[in-house]
Order: structure tokens, then sequence, then C-alpha cells
């Protein structure tokens, strides 16, 4: 009965975002246009659809409407996701500062074309002379910022303007999804909460993200990934054994955020296929945490066992860690007794499988240090890309300890064309790493750059809300949205 269900609710689903498909497009299509605003049957920048040279068609989430008020990054990353599958991520900004992380650099990846108004438009001014506006003066675009906002439209919109507020509430109305991250009553505060919009739009999933949650003693402390990786646990499990406690290298607690909360919107878009209507999904950055302390957590919850830092080591099998060679390092694992003996003849030293310090895992993890001493003997006299030869076929996990360009360089990384590039209107030709899961039969993958502050102001405003000339003056001039002349882009 529950797989019956859920394959009905997956039908109901189909049809509905097949029903959007179509009336969004025939919306799209028959709206007027102002400056800067190009109709060309392409995306609705003017860029192809287009991921690593090959043409993109609907994405699983085509017809899906995300209206993104989230900054930084677990927010974003979640937006990003639903972009890759093919939502309409209409991503709504500050009207002059825009993602905090615009300015987050360096690295920048500077302007080849002069961000500044065409001039050729300037004496066709319609319809009023200084509805449009210079765009903001950035140093570039920053990689950060980069990173995590492509396939999205940049809508630069004032909530704390009344004419602002009515704006986002009039995309909300249109919207399947909104995804903020907020301090928890923040957007209530100016009547887009979930409650309120709930009752505009009653089929809205509304996803908050916030660093403690909704309720609770700390609801209403700001979170931040590295303050969540200390005080959920994960700090104290990061480091070497004797030294200090260290954040992991990214931030890995507001990534795995914005994954629960792609999962969590998914899931919400299924069950609303039956019931017809939206809900509140109230993700942390604590409550993820925790989460995927995994098993750590659960040796405590279980066992009463407290957690200590083991450096590249594993707590519970040897060896399994980063060994040093002549020129680099290299990590390696042997899980059992068939993974050991193939380590110990390939470095020359069969007999250590049979000694009865090392013949089973858990005399290895008791004699660790000695077996490690011994391991750490033989490689210091190999280099690493020996190391990596005399391993390769041994059935052993291992690998080397890459940079990044190492990781890029990688022949895996290469052979699957994880690197996309794509054309940025600004910005030249700019590198990203593409979606991490292959479809066989849907077509997902980069279809815009990530957009320019508020680049698309005037397309939404006239394609989904259906804006006249008089509705967008009376935006402006209200100071809800302000119209930045990006030239023909």
């Amino acid at each position: 009965m529950a797989i019956k269900g859920f394959r009905a609710a997956a039908t109901m689903l189909d049809a509905a975002r097949a029903q959007l498909v179509l009336q969004r497009r025939w919306f799209s299509g028959c709206t007027p246009r102002l400056r800067g605003t190009a109709d060309n049957g392409n995306t609705p920048d003017g860029h192809t659809d287009r991921s690593n040279g090959k043409e993109l068609k609907d994405g699983p989430l085509s017809g899906i409407r995300v209206l993104d008020m989230t900054r930084i990054l677990a927010g974003p990353y979640c937006t990003m996701l639903l972009g890759d599958l093919g939502a309409d991520v209409i991503k709504m900004e500050h009207p002059t500062r825009g993602d905090d992380t615009r300015t987050w650099g360096p690295p920048f990846k500077g302007y080849e074309r002069e961000v500044a108004p065409d001039p050729s438009k300037q004496p066709a001014a319609a319809p009023s002379s200084g509805l449009y506006k210079a765009p903001p003066a950035f140093p570039g675009e920053s990689a950060y910022y980069l990173c995590v906002n492509r396939n999205k439209r940049s809508v630069a919109v004032d909530m704390k303007s009344p004419r602002g507020r009515d704006i986002i509430i009039e995309l909300a109305k249109r919207a399947d999804i909104l995804v903020e991250n907020f301090v928890p009553g923040k957007l209530a505060e100016y009547g887009l909460g979930y409650n309120d919009l709930a009752k505009v739009n009653p089929r809205l999933i509304y996803a908050s993200i916030s660093g403690y949650g909704s309720t609770g003693p700390f609801s209403q402390r700001p979170g931040y990934d590295v303050i969540i990786e200390a005080e959920a646990g994960l700090m104290h499990i990061t480091g070497e054994e004797t030294g200090e406690p260290v954040k992991v290298g990214v931030a890995v607690t507001d990534i795995a955020t914005g994954l629960y909360a792609h999962g969590a919107i998914m899931a919400a878009l299924i069950a609303r296929a039956s019931t017809n209507r939206g809900q509140h999904l109230d993700l942390s950055l604590i409550q993820t945490q925790a989460s995927i302390l995994a098993n750590i957590g659960s040796n405590y919850l279980i066992g009463g066992a407290e957690a200590k830092r083991w450096g590249t080591r594993h707590p519970s099998i040897a060896p399994y860690e980063v060994f040093s060679t002549k020129d680099g390092k290299v990590c390696i694992g042997a899980g059992n007794n068939i993974q050991f003996a193939s380590l110990c003849r390939r470095i020359g030293r069969p007999e250590l499988a049979t000694h009865k310090d090392f013949c089973t895992n858990a005399d290895r993890v008791a004699n660790r240090d000695k077996l490690v001493s011994i391991i750490n003997g033989v490689l210091a006299q190999k280099t690493t890309a020996e190391t990596l030869a005399f391993l390769e076929n041994s059935g052993l996990p291992f690998g080397p300890v890459n940079n990044i360009r190492q990781t890029f360089d990688h022949p895996q990384l290469q052979a699957r064309d994880v690197v996309r590039q794509i054309d940025h209107p600004f910005a030249g030709k700019i590198k990203l790493v593409g979606p991490a899961v292959e479809y066989s039969d849907s077509n997902v993958g980069i279809r815009l750059p990530p957009p320019m502050l508020g680049q698309h102001t005037e397309h939404v405003l006239r394609s989904v809300l259906g804006y006249s000339d008089s509705q967008i003056e009376d935006a402006v001039h209200s100071g809800g949205t302000v119209l930045y002349d990006y030239g023909n882009t």
C-alpha cells in the first residue's frame, strides 16, 4: 500500500509539474520587455542552455519555481542543487549589497567587459528617464559567490520597504518553494513568515535554515559553520591525537545542511502531490551536525564512550591512516586480514601477516604503533609514485594526499568531466564544479552562470508577475526595487 501510494504521489507530481511548465512557458512568452531583456528562445538572461558543451532541455524540476531568500553557503548550496535539477530559482538580494559573499575575497574573477550601462540604449530611455541605475561596483565576481549560485536569476528587492515586501509576497504566490536563512522570526516581523505566506499560497513549501532551529533556548542565536563545528562535537574529534581541536578544511556543516534541505524539499514536493498542501521545513546546523556524528555519536549513546581526536587514524581499524613517503604522503587502509596480507606482500614483509602481534585486526589495533613504525620505515625509502605503483591492483584502498591542483588534475575527475567551463556575461570564461550526480535519463547541469546583482529584476517582474511599465516605475520609485542597466545581457 505504501509503495502504491508513493507511486501515485509521484504520478501526481509529474502531472502537476507538466501543467506548471505549460502555464509558465505560455505566460513568459507573451509578456512585453523593457531594455536588456532579450527574448531569443534561450534562457532568461539570453544564455543558451549548455553544460560542458551539451545542450540541455528540461530537467527533473523544470516548471518548479524557487524563491531563494538565502545568503552565504548552506541555503545557496541547497537552491543551487534545485537549480541544477531544472528549477527556476529566483535569488532575492539586497539592492546594494547583494549576497554577503559577493565581497568575500580574494580571489575574484576580474571583469573582462565593463560593467556599465549600454550607451546605445540611453536615447531610448522609455518608459521614463532615471529608471535605470549603474550597477554597484564590485572588485569582480568572488570565487566564493560563484561556487554556489549558478542556475539562478537575481532580483534586487528591499524587504524593509512596503513595496519590496509586496513584490516578495506576489512572487511567493507564484512559487512552489521558498528557502530562507534568517534568524527565526525575522521574516515574520515583515509579514513574510511561513504562516503569513501559507495564507496566500497554501501549496508553498517553506524551508527555514538557521543555526539552532526555530525553538529552544538558543533559537535566536546566529549560526555559523565553525561555531557549530565547535559546539556540536566535530571540532573535538578533528585534528591530531596530541594536538588542538581544528575545524574541517571546508564548511562541511553548512554543506550537509544544504543537502538535508534539498532532500527535505524533494520529499515535501512528493507529499504535496497527494495532500495539495505545502509545509514548513525547520532545518538547523546544530541538528545536522549532531546527525552526521554517525558512529561516533552512537558510540557515546550506546556505549558511553567519549570520543577523541585520531588524526587520520581509525579507532577500530589498523593500519588505516596516512603514511609518509620520501616526497609526499599516501593514505592506506587494510580493513580485513586479506587486505593486510596483501599489504605485507607489497611492502616486502609477508611474514607480518602471520606475526602474533598482527594476526587479527584486534591484534593490529592493540599493536598499532609498532605496526605503523614498520610500514613507515619501508615507505620512507620510496617516492609517492613508487608507492602508488606497487599498491596498484593490490585490492587495497589507497590514494595520495593531493593538493587542490592535483585534485582537479586527477584523471578520474577529468574523465568524468567534473569541471565545467561556462561563459559569464562580464567575467568571461569561468570554471565551476558541475553536479555530483550523473543521470541516465534526465538533463541536469549548468544552464545559467551565477547572476550579477539584480541582473534579472526587470525580466522577473515582467515575465513572472506580469508588471506593466507603470507598475515597474512605481516599484522603483517607491524604493521596493532597483533596476540596474547591464547593457545587452
